[in-house]
């Protein structure tokens, strides 16, 4: 691809590791390891945003405990002063101010994909196409822009984006439309009566825009993300005042920052599929070995009497489940979980209880 091109990306590759204990750690959360599909869940989004954004146009921000592995990672395709360290979470709308400052100092005319690290999506070309169609259209309209989900059932776990009119662009190859609001997590009946509507998308947390368009609805909205982003344009040494003035930013995320105030925003809704795969219950939709029993591994199963069971260990250790039902197992070479499906959510109470060298 040529280096000419205006795209650049935005990948944010920060988090924690206690949802997917004992694979995941501190320093070594989620996103880099290899769960489901072929590389870790960083390599594949790099992967997927390859296609159309120069390898030299990618950025990726993470933290200092997980910097070292995310550089091993994508050594042999990302620079390494693009992997850059947040000295402190600060969420997403500081993490986005940071990554456009660097973008903008190489570009300003640049339009930037961001899109976290962790989302499964196996149709990259599907999502290489809605992504330039978008990128495209941040060059000819003053807007945020967003990358839904249609839903394919009411989840309560995801935030929604309520669309209203559509944007009559001749150039566009997929639907647009203008956001009426951002919705945060609701609870059942509420998730079904979006989807009833049909108006309704998962917020996927996949943006795109234009630098300058970013920083106008900055300075509007976010004047102090907005003088921090400036300042960290025309500083001399960006590592030395990223690590002195980004931890005075005020942690909140993108939506409550900016989105939900924006002049302009604008949604596209993807029918690819799509999972955010926030636990080890979500993780088994996608696990190879099943059976009719409702039990899922990563590696050759078989059970009796057993129903609706989640194993993880070795690709090539066999599991045999008897007589057990609705159980997270998960084997690492130092840690063993044994768990309800119904208590996933409180595996990081477990972990707050471990010793810092298994955390």
């Amino acid at each position: 691809m040529a280096e000419e091109s205006p795209n650049f990306a935005l990948i944010l590759a920060g988090g924690s590791g206690t949802r997917f204990w004992p694979m995941s750690r501190t320093d070594r959360p989620k996103q880099l390891l290899h769960l489901i599909g072929e590389g870790t869940m960083l390599q594949q989004t790099l992967r997927r945003v390859l296609s159309f954004v120069p390898a030299s146009h990618v950025y990726i921000l993470t933290n200092e405990k997980q910097r070292a592995e995310v550089l091993q990672q994508v050594k042999d395709e990302v620079l390494p002063s693009h992997v850059v360290a947040e000295p402190l979470r600060r969420d997403t709308a500081p993490a986005m101010a940071l990554g456009a400052a660097l973008i903008a100092a190489r570009d300003p005319q640049a339009r930037m994909l961001v899109a976290p690290s962790d989302a499964y999506i196996p149709d990259d070309a599907a999502f290489a196409a809605l992504a330039q169609d978008a990128l495209a259209l941040a060059s000819r309209e003053p807007a945020l822009i967003t990358l839904g989900i249609r839903p394919t059932w009411p989840c309560p776990s995801y935030g929604y984006i309520e669309r209203g009119e559509l944007l009559q662009d001749a150039a566009l190859k997929h639907p647009c439309y203008r956001v009426v609001r951002f919705c945060e997590k609701p609870d059942a009946t509420t998730a079904e009566r979006y989807l009833a509507t049909g108006r309704f998308c998962w917020n996927a947390g996949i943006f795109a825009w234009s630098v300058s368009t970013f920083f106008e609805q900055l300075r509007r909205h976010v004047p102090a993300l907005a003088h921090f982003a400036q300042e960290l344009r025309a500083a001399p040494k960006p590592e030395d005042f990223i690590r002195t003035h980004f931890p005075e930013l005020t942690p909140i995320s993108i939506d409550f920052a900016l989105m939900e105030k924006a002049d302009v925003v604008l949604n596209f809704e993807a029918s690819l599929e799509w999972d955010d795969v926030g636990s080890w219950v979500a993780l088994s939709n996608h696990l190879p070995h099943r059976d009719e029993a409702g039990n899922a591994s990563n590696s050759p199963l078989v059970s009796l009497d057993a129903g609706r069971n989640i194993a993880f260990t070795h690709p090539m250790k066999q599991v045999a489940l008897l007589g057990v039902q609705d159980l997270i197992v998960v084997d690492t070479p130092d840690a063993l979980l044994v768990a309800c499906k119904d208590d996933a959510d409180r595996i990081k109470q477990i972990v707050a209880q471990l010793p810092p060298h298994l955390a």
